[in-house]
């Protein structure tokens, strides 16, 4: 007789439900580089891509690494409520916009988000069964390291995220995982954070996504 295999979505009850998975972390973590490699690994998950007023660096596309707007345009997004989160970072506006993921979440598809730490709190109170993974670098050191590598900052503007880094930090208790991301080991951190999502694939009570 044939023996039939099992996994966690043959079990009835059990990983039905969508994933929104929050991935977030201080500026200069590697967030994006992460973000792209789960794209090009990962089909089947379903990126949203965050809007900014931030001006596009030269190795940046629109609508690919961010939807660049203007001021007026993402002011028109917030005043419609089309934004399921916005914060004003260093002078420059983020926001996520609702329908992608509404719709991701009607097909059933898993929806990976990247925001900044003030972001994900926000996102928290929103959807709180969300899977909120903070990405971590192995030292302050190496985050400043990381962001004099970008060649964009200017000595006050590193001193202040680098300020900021410390605060988000402390946010740390209000995540569900830790993920740390060290230099020329980004498939690591990525398996790892893949790891979180198969896991949470087999709870015995799978979380249910619901935007409030």
């Amino acid at each position: 007789m044939r023996e039939e295999s099992l996994n966690c979505k043959a079990v009835p009850d059990i990983a039905e439900k969508p994933l929104l998975i929050v991935l977030s972390g201080p500026s200069g973590v590697g967030k994006d580089a992460v973000l792209d490699y789960l794209k090009k690994s990962s089909p089947d998950f379903k990126f949203v891509t965050t809007m900014t007023t931030r001006p596009r660096r030269h190795n940046e596309k629109n609508n690919v690494d961010y939807h660049f707007v203007n001021e007026g345009e993402f002011q028109t997004a917030l005043k419609n409520n089309e934004l399921l989160e916005s914060a004003n970072v260093y002078g420059n506006w983020y926001g996520v916009p609702k329908e992608p993921i509404r719709l991701a979440l009607k097909e059933g598809k898993d929806i990976i988000i990247k925001v900044d730490v003030q972001g994900a709190a926000t996102i928290k109170k929103l959807a709180p069964q969300a899977v909120f993974i903070f990405l971590l670098p192995p030292s302050v050191n190496e985050l400043a390291a990381r962001l004099n590598r970008r060649y964009t900052e200017s000595p006050e503007s590193m001193a202040l995220r680098l300020r900021a880094c410390e605060h988000e930090m402390k946010q740390i208790s209000k995540f569900d995982y830790v993920v740390f991301n060290h230099r020329d080991q980004i498939e690591s951190a990525v398996n790892e954070i893949k790891a979180i999502i198969t896991a949470e694939k087999c709870r015995v009570k799978p979380r249910k996504i619901t935007l409030l």
